[in-house]
Order: structure tokens, then C-alpha cells, then sequence
């Protein structure tokens, strides 16, 4: 193996970078917090491109949000193979370090976006500009796509995809402990609304209480859709889940409520599609119905429609990246992950997809957010063994 990160300069170099871009505030503006959004990371990388004399395109998603794709040129001009990052962050309400101040203490480096996932996007800068600068030409093209809005709606990777975009494999940056994730949960997201008739709460008996309604409509989900969904089970995922997320009723406290709204989230696993998951929540609210002739509940139309992932195991981006992780590390490891990625938008537009980067998702969105530095050095060199490789 050719090591690419072989010094301590080139290693201070990712760290640095990733210092860099956690310092940049990129909260994305639909959640609580959020202001300008990627913005700035994408000028902060275009720069860097510029510099280093590397092609950068910036394609505008969004006003002041736009997606960065810098490109290597291959050997072979008709292969190419895309890593991507999601530039965005969640909100830092709640945290209890400073979210734009990337310490160092021991082996770990704090702040907001250091492990979700900053320190992915360091690792796949560095290796382009670390192949750029030995002047070092891969045997197929490389893009690295920095994208915005993954938090939210994966906006970017779906306007990515739309746009044209298309490689002969993918390498999506997440929390992944270092593992090769090959399978990963899709969700589908809805809002129920469930309708009373109001009355004076003195006389409830005059109404219809919609949330008594859309409490027994709680009770049959738990009784009977759930121990439904935990039969099925996907080897590397696990059972699919539904959770109630947040219910919301009434107008005032002496009055019989006529309206209740419920958001439920729904993971899929690899096989289910958000429509026929649709379909067994509106198979139980109409016999909800066929029980209770008082009981009027809706489903809205879908808030969110996202599909699971599943790549072949012998595909030739899971056995590279298995191999590199082999060459750096001494191990190499297959697994699935319980939560969605813009790998699956990879793999839906027809381009095989793993998901593989430093740090745990335990750590991702809390109140204190680190990343291992041994594993963000690790992961650097991963991601330039594959870019040599495929």
C-alpha cells in the first residue's frame, strides 16, 4: 500500500481542516438556530479547490445553499466513482460545549458537526488534495460532492441526482464507527388528523372528543400494527419501527377538543417502499372506522418518503471499500445502520452505495459532539486508498 497520509504534516493537514470547517456555523436554517446554512463551508471548500488547482463546480439548490462538486480526472475518463458529505448540522440548542470552538483534548476534537459529519468531508477534502498535490492521477475520475440539507429533506443529494449527476459507485460519509455500512433504514413520515365535534366541557357527552379519538387510535397501533412490524427483520437492520412523535389537541381547557394532530415516523427496512407502509396505516384507521362510527381520522399526505438501502455485498464498491479499510486499519467489518443517509438516493438513481466514515452516531446531534482524531486520520486514508483503487 501506497500510504497517502505517511507524514505528520499530512496528517495535520485533515485535522486542521476539519478544524476549519467546525468552526464555520452551518446549522441548517429549517431547524431551530439555523440562519444562512452551508453557505459558507461551500466558500470555504470552492476556495480550497481554487488553490489547489482542483475543477469545482457550484450548483445552487437553494438561495445562498449550494451543492460543491469538485471533480480529479481519472485515467480512464468513462469510470468514476463519488464521495459525499452533507455539509449541514443540526441545531446547538442544548449543547454543553461550545459548538464552533473545535478543542482538542486527548484523541478527540469537539464541536458541533465534528463527528456528523465533518469529519467525513475532511477526510474525503483531504485525500482529493492529497492526490492532487503528488500529482497522482486515480485509475477512474473522482468527484466530492459537499452538499447541503441532509439534516431536513436531503435536498441536495436529490437535486444532485436529478440534475444528471451519475458515477459507477458511491461512498457517503456518516458516523459509521469505521464499519462498511451496505443496508440502512429508509422513513416515511405522516400527519393524522383526527376530528371531534367541540362542546362545553360541562357537558362532554354534547361532543366528540378528538383526542379520547386519536388515543384509541394510539392504543390500536401499539396492539396491533407494531407487534406486526416486529415480526419482520432484515439481518443487518433489524425490525421496522413506527413511533409517535408528536400529538398536539384541543383550544382551550374547557372545551371539548375537535381536533387532534398526530406525526408519526415509520423506518423501513430494505424490501418495504413508503407506499405500502402507507397503506397498513390507512388499512388500521379504516377499521378504526368500521369500529367506532364517531371516529373520523385522516391521513395527510406524506410529509417525508425516503427508501432503505441495500447494496449487494459482492458488489465491487463494498469489496473495495472493505479492502481499503483492510490495508489501513487490519480489519474490515459489514454492517447496517438504523437510520437513512443520501446513500439511498445513490443507490435509487442506479449508482451502488456505501455509507463509511469516523466517529459514532451515538454522538451525533447531542450535547456533547466529538470525533475520534485516530479515527478521522483513518478514514482520510480509506477514502484515498479507494479513490486509488477503483
Amino acid at each position: 500500500m501506497t500510504a497517502i497520509f505517511d507524514s505528520d504534516a499530512g496528517r495535520s493537514q485533515v485535522i486542521s481542516l476539519l478544524q476549519d470547517l467546525v468552526s464555520i456555523e452551518s446549522i441548517n436554517p429549517l431547524v431551530p438556530g439555523g440562519k444562512e446554512g452551508e453557505g459558507r463551508v461551500a466558500e470555504y471548500l470552492s476556495q480550497l479547490y481554487r488553490q489547489s488547482g482542483i475543477a469545482c463546480e457550484l450548483q445552487w439548490v437553494a438561495e445562498g445553499r449550494p451543492n460543491v462538486i469538485a471533480t480529479l480526472p481519472g485515467q480512464d475518463a468513462s469510470r468514476s466513482i463519488a464521495f459525499e458529505a452533507h455539509m449541514d448540522t443540526v441545531t446547538v440548542q442544548g449543547m454543553t460545549i461550545p459548538p464552533f470552538e473545535p478543542k482538542i483534548e486527548g484523541n478527540l476534537l469537539y464541536g458541533r458537526g465534528s463527528c456528523d459529519t465533518k469529519g467525513g468531508l475532511a477526510g474525503m477534502v483531504s485525500a482529493l488534495l492529497a492526490l492532487r498535490a503528488r500529482g497522482i492521477q486515480p485509475k477512474a475520475t473522482v468527484h466530492v460532492a459537499a452538499t447541503m440539507d441532509e439534516e431536513v429533506g436531503f435536498t441536495g443529494v436529490k437535486h444532485l441526482v436529478d440534475s444528471g449527476f451519475r458515477a459507477d459507485a458511491a461512498v457517503v460519509a456518516e458516523p459509521t464507527e469505521m464499519k462498511v455500512v451496505r443496508a440502512h433504514k429508509g422513513a416515511a413520515r405522516w400527519q393524522i388528523t383526527a376530528r371531534g365535534k367541540a362542546a362545553h366541557s360541562s357537558k362532554p357527552h354534547l361532543g366528540i372528543n378528538a383526542i379520547d379519538k386519536m388515543a384509541d387510535f394510539l392504543v390500536a397501533l401499539r396492539a396491533e400494527l407494531i407487534p406486526e412490524l416486529s415480526r419482520r427483520s432484515h439481518l443487518l437492520v433489524g425490525s421496522p419501527t413506527l413511533n409517535p412523535g408528536i400529538i398536539a389537541g384541543g383550544a382551550q381547557i374547557n372545551q371539548v377538543p375537535d381536533t387532534c394532530t398526530l406525526y408519526l415516523d415509520r423506518r423501513l427496512i430494505p424490501g418495504e417502499n413508503p407506499a405500502s407502509a402507507r397503506q397498513e396505516v390507512e388499512a388500521l384507521l379504516e377499521r378504526m372506522r368500521e369500529r367506532d362510527i364517531f371516529f373520523n381520522a385522516a391521513l395527510e399526505p406524506s410529509l417525508l418518503e425516503d427508501y432503505a438501502l441495500e447494496t449487494p455485498e459482492d458488489a465491487r464498491i463494498v469489496q473495495s471499500a472493505l479492502e481499503a479499510c483492510r490495508l489501513v486499519t487490519g480489519e474490515g467489518e459489514i454492517a447496517g445502520v438504523p437510520y437513512g443517509t443520501d446513500a439511498s438516493k445513490f443507490s435509487r438513481a442506479g449508482i451502488p452505495s456505501v455509507v463509511f466514515g469516523p466517529g459514532s452516531i451515538n454522538m451525533a446531534h447531542g450535547a456533547v459532539e466529538y470525533v475520534e482524531i485516530d479515527q478521522a486520520l483513518a478514514a482520510a486514508e480509506v477514502y484515498a486508498q479507494i479513490m486509488l483503487a477503483f
